[in-house]
């Protein structure tokens, strides 16, 4: 019998609770039973697959479960317990369970904590027996992932004098302790499980009416040394928390947990602790990724820059020095993925532990850098990422060809078939749903190469004196604009609007995709282009009431649950109304804001990596992405590209100047946006009732342009 094909398991409506590089999977009822992606990881390990309660043999009832605003790292799960003899009616007995990650997951040895609370309200005094089966069996992420994780194989499991410990080969050890000191009358004990793999921990209660007996256990990891290569930050949160006066409660609470979400997803490098990135998102990706990281780190700017710094600092020690075929490395490249091992997918593709198959990340760089500089970095950690940034205009420079575009074919043959943010097989494709073939040059990416050639040579020229290279890389930039007017633009019964991609053959990839709107405010498209392009994403087969579809509905491969062909992303959405928003299509930008709040609200304002792209109709609320993980970054640090947009302040620190053209905020109840951040000063912004924008004071340094 042939084996069962194996799935990327569901995420569904579990509670995601994160403390990075820790995070823990838990069902709405507390039970982690060792299926699916549920349990508690740390540094990409499954550390704890199994924690299952019971009293007197059997589970409690669940009543409630939640993860409380403000508290990203715990997770709360109440239950009633009921025995034969208690009131029909009522509960007499609740079990609450407060599972919570540690301040320092990852770094000590105690990563996770459990209290279990009972609270008794019986008539009669009878002792019970609370049994608490646990297991781990020390998977990788990218073996659950795929389906592979398997039964703890290869663990040595041994009992201790307060709990139980396993060992795995590598070296990972992790032990469940007894983390309560027994009340009176309590005793504790412990049993080993015939299967070999797990241990239950006995706790015997005396229940007496109106008394309350709390028990509880750690979970303590030792980590190979050298092995995690990601770890808690040692810096403050780098960012100023915005205070937002509004009426509209969907942006306050989109704002709150967009950023209460950020601060559990912040990393650093164990070599470089001072310097905080942004993980891309839990379960899947609860580490440096290149594009990620850089986009969120740029929708954060107006938040102040030591964000941007930690993660272009972070990523510049990751850079390409050699040409390596198999990690698809070359000089000047930024890494896409790091990682503590090879990762395996369902699909079988194997990705090294340090990958760098991405054509966008290396101009995103760039990029970054010089919208910080606009922002206010200081020009001393400018000219110290400067270096850095040449080596990436210098592996664009290598790339594309003089007649050419910026493309990809994995080198190896073994790397993403394809290598922009729609990394999945079938995200490129026409249409009538041909899939590209290699090499593909996808739209957004020459437009970020434009954008990082235009704003490097600003670099060169403003801050390292070298106007001859800045005029070489502006011509650079002109000829590739060029090319992409002569080659990209395709036209169906709608109109005109640039094609998600030209492939190996030189044929324009047709259908319309979100992949124009990254377009938008990187100067690739003069006015007209600009405005044919807001007109082909406000049509209705690309935006809907909760967003931005990936792929329009009239091409054949459309599907409103595939990952890149229907669905909606929460940071494309956003990408897009920055893009309208900065190029002044402003009722384009206020429908996409729109749809983002909505969105938000049905997702209790904690906005997935992505959801349903199906028209509001048969559904009220958009239909989540099973696989999404909650939180990502780019979805949370969208709040803030939304609430930019909205107020429009557009700073050029360098040119002494700054614009201001607010999107959607007329009518939208807010009035007052505090802690906008142009170099080392705070903005304070009024928004009249007919959606004027004026500084409280003016900015230093600065005057006002239209």
């Amino acid at each position: 019998m042939s084996e069962p094909p194996r799935l990327e398991p569901y995420v569904g409506d579990d509670i995601v609770s994160v403390s990075a590089p820790a995070f823990m999977v838990s069902p709405r009822d507390g039970q982690l039973r060792g299926d699916g992606v549920r349990g508690v990881y740390s540094a990409d390990r499954r550390v704890l697959s199994l924690l299952r309660l019971t009293i007197d043999g059997r589970e409690p009832e669940p009543i409630h479960s939640e993860l409380a605003d403000g508290e990203d790292a715990a997770a709360a799960f109440v239950a009633a317990y009921r025995r034969p003899g208690d009131p029909a009616v009522g509960v007499a007995t609740t079990v609450e369970r407060l599972r919570r990650l540690t301040d320092g997951a990852g770094a000590g040895p105690t990563v996770a904590t459990e209290r279990i609370i009972v609270r008794s309200r019986v008539t009669r005094p009878e002792p019970v027996e609370l049994r608490l089966r646990v297991s781990a069996d020390l998977a990788d992420i990218s073996e659950v992932r795929s389906g592979r994780a398997g039964d703890g194989a290869g663990v040595v499991v041994e009992a201790c004098d307060d709990g139980v410990r396993w060992r795995a080969a590598d070296g990972l050890g992790v032990a469940v302790r007894t983390a309560t000191e027994a009340g009176d009358g309590t005793r504790f004990g412990i049993e080993r499980d015939g299967d070999g793999t797990s241990a239950t921990l006995v706790w015997t209660l005396p229940l007496t009416a109106g008394e309350t007996h709390e028990v509880g256990v750690r979970l303590d990891v030792e980590h190979p040394v050298g092995a995690p290569p990601v770890a808690r930050p040692s810096c403050k949160c780098p960012w100023v928390r915005p205070h937002v006066r509004t009426t509209d409660a969907r942006l306050t609470g989109l704002l709150r947990r967009g950023l209460t979400d950020m601060e559990s997803l912040l990393l650093a490098t164990p070599e470089s602790t001072e310097d905080a990135f942004l993980a891309a998102g839990s379960p899947w990706y609860l580490t440096l990724f290149g594009r990620d990281s850089l986009w969120a780190a740029r929708m954060m700017l107006p938040l102040g820059t030591r964000l941007a710094r930690g993660t272009l600092r972070t990523l510049a020690d990751c850079q390409g020095v050699a040409t390596d075929p198999a990690t698809e490395e070359a000089p000047g490249k930024i890494i896409h993925e790091l990682r503590r091992t090879p990762t395996v997918h369902a699909a079988g593709l194997e990705l090294p532990a340090r990958y760098y198959g991405s054509v966008d990340a290396t101009p995103l760089f760039v990029v970054l850098l010089t919208e910080a500089w606009r922002w206010g970095m200081p020009v001393a950690e400018v000219r110290e990422l400067l270096p850095a940034a040449e080596r990436a205009l210098g592996w664009l420079r290598a790339t594309v060809p003089a007649d050419g575009f910026l493309s990809y074919c994995p080198a190896s043959g073994s790397g993403l078939a394809n290598q922009g943010w729609k990394d999945s097989a079938d995200s490129v494709q026409d249409e009538d749903g041909r899939v590209a073939a290699p090499p593909i040059a996808l739209a957004e990416a020459q437009a970020y190469a434009y954008q990082a050639a235009m704003g490097g040579a600003d670099l060169l020229e403003q801050v390292a004196g070298r106007a001859g290279e800045a005029a070489e890389w502006r011509g650079w930039a002109a000829g590739l604009r060029a090319r992409f007017r002569a080659r990209f633009w395709v036209e169906d019964k709608v109109g005109r609007y640039p094609a998600i991609a030209v492939d190996g053959g030189g044929r324009a990839v047709t259908g319309a995709a979100s992949n124009m709107g990254h377009l938008l405010g990187t100067g690739l498209l003069d006015a007209g282009e600009s405005a044919a392009v807001a007109r082909r994403l406000a049509e209705p087969d690309l935006t809907v009431a909760w967003g931005l579809r990936t792929l329009g509905h009239a091409s054949a491969g459309f599907n409103p649950l595939g990952y890149h062909t229907g669905s909606i992303w929460a940071h494309d959405t956003a990408i897009a109304i920055r893009g309208l928003a900065a190029d002044g299509h402003h009722q384009a930008a206020a429908r996409l804001i729109e749809g983002l709040l909505a969105a938000g609200d049905r997702f209790g304002f904690r906005l997935p990596e992505l959801w349903g792209g199906e028209e509001r109709g048969q559904w009220q609320s958009p239909i989540p992405y099973p696989a999404a993980c909650r939180p990502q970054a780019w979805a949370a640090a969208s709040s803030i590209a939304l609430l930019h947009a909205m107020v429009g302040l557009y700073p050029d620190v360098p040119a002494g100047t700054y614009r201001i053209d607010p999107a959607a905020t007329e009518g939208s109840g807010l009035s007052r946006v505090t802690g906008f951040q142009v170099s080392d000063h705070q903005v304070d912004l009024r928004v009249a009732p007919d959606g004027t924008v004026t500084p409280a004071a003016d900015l230093p340094d600065l005057h006002r342009t239209t």
